[in-house]
């Protein structure tokens, strides 16, 4: 019941496709049966004409004598000649078809019925329609039939033809045959055509639905996929070659849509795991200083405060407890304008001069450990310069961390590769493990050697970085081997 109902609901595509379709066909029928039936009429009626015709030609003009006879007595101007004799009544033709009228009409208009004693009476017309046949007939050769009733209300195809000739013309003979026949003829066949009609819609709608229902089936996978689909089973495509551009078409945007729906939800998924995760380091990394602050407080208010030795060393370490706090909570700060999509505004900038500006303060950072800079001079592009120093900054100090303070070689090169610039930032510490560097630049990771308080941080300093270069549509990447050192090598457009 349910599959029935869903074949004839007013609103399916099905439904309208058959209707409308049953619809045009219906229309073109009747179209062509009114074309038909017309065509037809005016075929029958024109044969009909001419059989009346004729068999008026095949009367012969001595049954209507007294008719030319009484022509015959006028003079060369048309006037009548007296005659005395009495006028004949014209003959009327010995044979002819039953269901047929026949008459006489002189020069004046008067009408004699020849078959006044049949049951179909001759209709009669005015004598100015008469003179305008007569005229008619001697201008033209064609046959001249009218449609007329008779006075007991009977239809007949009336016929005229001249009697004589245009010089000597002694009237017209008038030939009628009842129009009921020729209708009925019309109606039966009209009749036959619409029981055909109706036949072969029936015939095309047995043939047609099951045709439809297979033209659909494409359609109806589509609709069956479309409700299996939920964000547990993405991963379902539609074949884009089932015979039907248009489903085809449907079936690629699909898929195109499904695909599209699979990425966002597994960046969403990622992007709520990454998420978790930062919340989860971030309030570890924010709990540990804390807690070393709640605990100094503690020390001095049980009577730590009195000696000033251990009063010195509670204030220094939380010091760097809140230093270390407030770090993290700038470059957190950073990461989320960084986040927003920040546009920074650039400007014209000699990366060379940037880096000799900062070269007593690497040299200051670096402590004991040998500093090499080499420059390659005028280089010049479009950057914001503060964000470039906090980029060198951050690598430089990720160098200083893990190399050590008297063995420590870092160097610092700038050159130009094709239409970029190229940063590296070279050191000869403890060196990456290949598993770490895939998340390197991921917050809050941290490699086995970077996880000490003393000289690891938080894991922000090298997402922050990537964040920085990204931000100057560049790129970085990092090369190291374990025992031997790093490279972290940037590359930043010109243009």
């Amino acid at each position: 019941m349910r599959r029935i109902r869903r074949i004839v609901a007013p609103k399916s595509l099905r439904y309208q496709l058959l209707s409308r379709t049953l619809l045009l066909l219906a229309a073109l029928l009747l179209l062509i049966g009114v074309l038909q039936y017309v065509l037809m009429k005016d075929f029958v009626y024109e044969n009909k004409a001419n059989t009346i015709n004729a068999q008026l030609m095949s009367m012969p003009m001595d049954w209507f004598g007294a008719s030319v006879s009484k022509q015959d007595n006028r003079d060369g101007k048309g006037n009548v000649l007296r005659n005395d004799s009495p006028r004949q009544r014209p003959q009327a033709p010995v044979f002819y078809q039953p269901g047929m009228s026949f008459a006489f009409v002189d020069n004046d208009g008067d009408v004699e019925d020849l078959t006044e004693d049949s049951e179909l009476a001759s209709p009669q017309l005015s004598k100015q329609q008469y003179t305008d046949i007569m005229a008619e007939l001697v201008n033209s050769d064609s046959i001249s039939y009218r449609i007329v009733s008779d006075d007991s209300g009977h239809e007949q195809l009336v016929v005229f033809r001249l009697v004589g000739s245009s010089k000597r013309m002694a009237g017209l003979i008038q030939g009628g045959a009842e129009t009921a026949t020729l209708q009925k003829l019309l109606l039966t066949q009209l009749a036959i055509f619409i029981s055909l009609a109706v036949l072969a819609l029936a015939a095309g709608l047995s043939l047609y639905l099951p045709l439809l229902r297979k033209t659909l089936t494409p359609l109806s996978r589509v609709v069956r996929a479309a409700s299996d689909t939920d964000a547990g089973n993405l991963d379902i495509r539609l074949p884009v070659q089932q015979g039907q551009l248009e489903i085809d078409r449907l079936s690629e945007a699909f898929n195109g849509m499904l695909a599209r729906l699979e990425s966002s939800f597994e960046a969403e998924r990622r992007t709520t795991e990454r998420m978790r995760r930062f919340i989860a380091d971030a309030s570890h990394e924010l709990r540990t200083p804390l807690t070393s602050i709640h605990g100094f407080i503690e020390v001095l208010q049980r009577g730590a405060a009195a000696n000033p030795e251990q009063l010195n060393r509670a204030l220094a370490s939380m010091g760097l407890e809140s230093q270390r706090i407030n770090k993290l909570v700038a470059d957190l700060l950073t990461l989320a304008k960084l986040d927003q999509a920040l546009e920074l505004v650039l400007s014209p900038v000699r990366l060379d001069e940037v880096l000799r500006e900062m070269e007593p303060q690497l040299h200051l950072l670096a402590g004991n450990r040998s500093v090499q800079i080499e420059l390659t001079a005028e280089v010049t592009g479009h950057f914001h310069a503060d964000k470039l120093k906090q980029v060198v900054l951050n690598l430089f100090l990720n160098a200083v961390q893990h190399t050590g303070p008297e063995s420590g070689s870092i160097t610092l090169t700038l050159g130009v590769s094709g239409n970029k610039a190229l940063l590296n930032v070279t050191d000869n510490g403890t060196g990456i493990a290949a598993e770490h560097i895939p998340h390197l630049f991921e917050r809050f990771y941290r490699n086995e050697s970077s996880r000490t308080r003393k000289s690891g941080g938080a894991g922000l300093g090298l997402a922050i970085t990537k964040s920085l270069v990204e931000a100057h549509n560049g790129s970085i990447d990092v090369s190291s081997e374990p025992g031997v050192g790093s490279q972290f090598r940037v590359l930043l457009p010109l243009g």
